[in-house]
């Protein structure tokens, strides 16, 4: 799915955009059985504390799972399907690395929100435009189960952070409400932001719950020597495009690059 010039365009001037129905129904339905499974196997941790940003809290919840890709090779094949890098490269450039992913799963009636807070507070890039968060809407994304939300035209200014004690590790900016966008998404569209927009959820007031798969990707101009060679464990950071570009092979040791669409009819035979 190549991004139309009119999308491209939006995203550069605003900071963010939205893209209705990016991923088929086949592929939502595999991402929603494979994020289920991980759930079902007490691979997400809760988040959430009781304000003091240590106490585990026992009436909310915020479920993440950080990284998610050494949990699951649906969840490691996405970022090397050719419409995702055919997106991000338009949005980007064409030297692509993909910085990170994570689960986010707010339970019905006692899923809390993610407060305000810029991805460059976390990773400081240069430029906050040559980086974006692909934020995937697993379910229905509404203003009752706490959809995301934005502030558009605000990345080039990086507001003053401070830890979140609603979290046991999140920190947390104060931007101007009054100004942010409301983003409601179907199951399986995406929104796009650069790493300096503003952003948040809100708590899950519904019966029913609703997770978010995100991912981080970035130029290969705004990254060092070093963002390749520091270990982390599950997030190997491979380069999706670009002359040292190994369809996966360099970081984790096989060929990811073409297992997308029987990554999804597989986990949608299970």
């Amino acid at each position: 799915m190549k991004l139309t010039p009119e999308l491209i365009a939006t995203f550069r001037r605003q900071g963010y955009v939205a893209v209705p129905g990016f991923f088929n129904a086949a592929e939502t339905a595999a991402l929603q059985a494979d994020i289920s499974r991980l759930k079902r196997n007490n691979f997400l941790r809760n988040v959430a504390t009781d304000g003091d940003g240590k106490t585990t809290s026992g009436s909310k919840q915020n479920l993440q799972l950080c990284p998610a890709n050494f949990y699951s090779t649906l969840i490691r094949s996405l970022p090397f399907a050719p419409k995702v890098i055919d997106a991000v490269t338009g949005l980007l450039g064409e030297e692509i690395t993909l910085h990170l992913d994570q689960i986010f799963l707010k339970p019905g009636k006692t899923g809390m929100g993610t407060a305000w807070h810029q991805d460059n507070a976390y990773f400081k890039i240069p430029q906050p435009l040559r980086g974006t968060a692909m934020w995937i809407a697993i379910h229905d994304a509404t203003i009752a189960n706490g959809t995301m939300r934005v502030v558009p035209n605000a990345y080039n200014s990086l507001l003053p952070h401070e830890r979140d004690g609603n979290s046991d590790h999140h920190i947390r900016c104060f931007p101007d409400e009054s100004k942010a966008d409301t983003v409601e998404l179907k199951a399986g569209s995406v929104l796009f932001f650069c790493y300096g927009t503003p952003h948040c959820t809100g708590d899950n007031t519904t019966d029913t719950e609703r997770a978010g798969l995100a991912y981080h990707f970035l130029c290969e101009d705004q990254t060092n020597e070093q963002f390749y060679t520091t270990e982390r464990i599950g997030n190997p950071r491979p380069r999706l495009t670009g002359p040292k570009a190994t369809g996966g092979f360099e970081e984790y040791g096989a060929t990811i690059a073409g297992t997308w669409d029987g990554e999804v009819a597989r986990a949608n035979r299970q």
